[in-house]
């Protein structure tokens, strides 16, 4: 974190791969731009690279992305053991991400959709994700099933009906309602357009805003929040 001393955040790290087993492992965390860059990790880096996703095959490579509302994702392939970590907040999502890293896989590694697995972990819910009514605008635009992701599927360019009643001019009338927006339902739909079998996705229901005392959420604490992090790796294939 922005606000925290170095020495703090490397501690926690090491206290986070000390918990999940992954203290032997090279920690991959990335510059998180809220793009659709998908770095691909043959090797460590000796700097932190910039975008959402990252791929490899490497074994004792932990590949990370923190999030405090965004969704985070994990990708494993068992077959050709590849794995990735895709960070997609609701730009992320538009820019279709998590589709992109499940296609990257099958061009880096050959992966099949059919036999990924996937996890979406923990994030902000639709109960509590309200956003502008121009967001169905922007994901019906590049979805067609954008109308399921929104409470209220509407363009956000509907003429006021009742206009007459707030005795204002044309023009002048309120802006059109918020919606809530549900970003898990979002991505799982791109990972099945990407070929994933619905039995190999699962979905967390954590609402990171509305779980404030086990996760972390922007929304609702603010720039001060901290930081969930999410992370996978392989290790070396057992010798006999």
């Amino acid at each position: 974190m922005e606000w925290d001393t170095r020495e703090n955040v490397i501690e926690n790290r090491r206290l986070f791969q000390s918990a999940i087993g992954a203290a032997d492992l090279e920690l991959i965390p990335l510059k998180q731009i809220h793009s659709d860059v998908i770095r691909v990790f043959p090797q460590p880096s000796a700097d932190v690279c910039k975008g959402d996703a990252s791929a490899t095959v490497r074994p004792r490579l932990l590949l990370a992305i923190q999030t405090a509302d965004c969704v985070p994702i994990l990708l494993v392939d068992p077959r050709k053991r590849a794995v990735a970590a895709i960070h997609a907040g609701w730009r992320g999502t538009l820019a279709r991400i998590t589709q992109k890293a499940v296609g990257r896989m099958q061009f880096e590694y050959g992966s099949k959709p059919a036999d990924l697995l996937a996890a979406i972990g923990p994030s902000i819910g639709p109960c509590c994700y309200e956003v502008a009514a121009d967001f169905v605008t922007k994901f019906t635009a590049q979805f067609a099933d954008a109308a399921d992701y929104f409470d209220e599927p509407r363009s956000g360019e509907e003429p006021n009906p009742l206009q007459w009643l707030n005795m204002k001019p044309p023009g002048h009338q309120p802006p059109p309602k918020n919606v809530h927006l549900d970003l898990r339902k979002a991505n799982r739909s791109q990972l099945a357009v990407a070929g994933l079998l619905a039995k190999n996705i699962y979905v967390s229901d954590l609402c990171t805003a509305c779980h404030t005392n086990l996760l972390f959420s922007h929304r609702r604490e603010g720039a001060l929040s901290g930081r969930l992090m999410s992370a996978i790796g392989l290790r070396p294939t057992p010798t006999k």
